[in-house]
């Protein structure tokens, strides 16, 4: 089967609500492909404003976070009802930087992908592995186990319905790039791993992203590999290269 590619662009903590607008207005002509799913996901303050400049194009909204209870006493969050009243379709969930810096667990973030699906959102899942991990040999089984625990008590149908991005956290702004083999490698890896916790069918067709400074120049030749099916941007979702690389 053909899988959908999906390109989003992870706006971290930049852009007030009048720079969000007009970084789509820049960017609307340069992201036109109706054969690619375009997401930016965007800081909450942003969520209105985009929503609202997005309308009439193929760009679809996404968040970086939220909690997960629907409502109550949690001063400063949000809720996933409230992101998908406002127009959000996708939900960054497991990020290394909500992992690192503000010390999500796996248990957490299994939650979190269940109180998205609950509340009609689609999770972008993220996975990878730091610098230590790597030289260590021991990457595999650390992804493994990410999406054993991350996954726990979703059907098939949801796994279909997610998409898991790959980000390799010793490539995440730092200008360095896995090689176009190391990124299929752990991609195709993810998705033996699913046909192993589901089935063959549920992993073919579950999207995987690459997320770890992919850019104009190199994503070509990382989106042509097999079991590559999009991006999770960083900073050059920021720039009108963004428009390359939707439509490499």
């Amino acid at each position: 089967m053909s899988r959908r590619r999906i390109i989003a662009g992870n706006w971290k903590m930049n852009k007030t609500p009048s720079e969000a607008v007009e970084l789509v207005e820049t960017l609307k002509n340069l992201v036109k492909n109706d054969d690619v799913d375009v997401v930016y996901c965007v800081p909450a303050i942003d969520i209105c404003p985009v929503a609202e400049a997005i309308k009439g194009s193929n760009v679809q909204l996404g968040a970086q976070n939220f909690y997960i209870e629907d409502k109550g006493a949690y001063t400063g969050e949000i809720s996933a009802p409230m992101l998908k009243d406002a127009g959000v379709k996708y939900i960054i969930i497991g990020h290394s930087e909500r992992r690192d810096i503000f010390g999500e667990n796996d248990i957490l973030i299994n939650k979190k992908v269940k109180k998205a699906f609950e509340a009609g959102l689609s999770p972008i899942l993220c996975c990878g592995e730091s610098l230590e991990l790597r030289e260590a040999g021991v990457y595999a089984d650390w992804i493994k186990r990410q999406i054993k625990w991350d996954l726990t008590g979703l059907s098939a149908d949801q796994v279909k319905n997610l998409v898991i991005a790959y980000e390799p956290i010793w490539a995440i702004g730092t200008g360095k790039t896995a090689t176009a083999d190391q990124a299929e490698e752990v991609c195709k890896l993810i998705r033996d791993y699913i046909a192993e916790l589901y089935d063959a069918a549920t992993a073919e067709e579950v999207r995987i992203q690459y997320g770890g400074s992919m850019n104009a120049a190199n994503a070509a030749e990382l989106l042509d590999k097999p079991d590559i099916d999009g991006g999770l941007i960083g900073g050059a979702s920021l720039k009108p290269d963004f428009g390359q690389i939707v439509n490499a």
